[in-house]
């Protein structure tokens, strides 16, 4: 799989990957649930599910003392591929937001808060024809990636995604697949905000590259 291959020239769309492209809710739930079993601390799936997007230590660090964190963050990476990454499917209209992409001769750049290799995991196991796949980035962070390649919108479901897009000077497209609604996502300062990747090719459909 490409990682952080030479940008060419042309259009270059990035996407995040989970609850915009990847609904890891059951599956990140299941992990979580993993976790609780084996440490004994009582945590509440529904809300971690509630507040996807940013790095998995600041998820943890709600639920373990601050010492715990890095322990548990390991275990969590050690258990994600056999738990998480066969419990996860697509979002509605991700292959189809894909396929116009690639419709239009451009390139398709993924920029997770995930690990590097759990996003590369589940790309794969999802069978999402990209690029590029960068992970362990988030918000503005994630920029760096995006300008790298050229990005000239970038398509995410979380606040950190339209700073990401801003980072890059790229098109912040929102969709309102996560813990944000289109309202939130517009009041931030998101360019564009679709209800879901459904709508996402026929906005492409009259975007411009400049």
């Amino acid at each position: 799989m490409p990682d952080h291959a030479s940008p060419g020239p042309g259009l270059a769309v990035g996407f995040d990957l989970d609850l915009t492209l990847a609904d890891t809710r059951a599956g990140i739930s299941a992990v979580y649930a993993a976790l609780a079993a084996e440490s004994g601390v009582a945590i509440d799936t529904d809300l971690v599910v509630r507040r996807i997007g940013p790095p998995l230590e600041e998820e943890l660090g709600y639920w373990f003392p601050p010492g715990e964190v890095p322990s548990m963050a390991a275990r969590y990476r050690a258990i994600y591929a056999d738990i998480a990454v066969p419990a996860t499917v697509l979002m509605p209209g991700a292959k189809a937001a894909l396929d116009a992409v690639r419709s239009r001769g451009g390139r398709v750049i993924v920029v997770s808060g995930k690990n590097q290799a759990d996003t590369e995991r589940t790309v794969r196991f999802l069978g999402l024809e990209v690029d590029v796949v960068a992970g362990g980035l988030f918000g503005a962070d994630k920029g760096t990636v995006l300008r790298e390649q050229a990005a000239g919108a970038y398509i995410g479901d979380h606040t950190g995604d339209v700073d990401a897009a801003r980072a890059a000077s790229a098109v912040a497209v929102a969709v309102a697949t996560g813990s944000y609604d289109s309202a939130a996502l517009a009041a931030y300062g998101a360019d564009v905000v679709l209800p879901d990747l459904l709508a996402f090719p026929e906005w492409l459909g009259g975007f411009r590259v400049s």
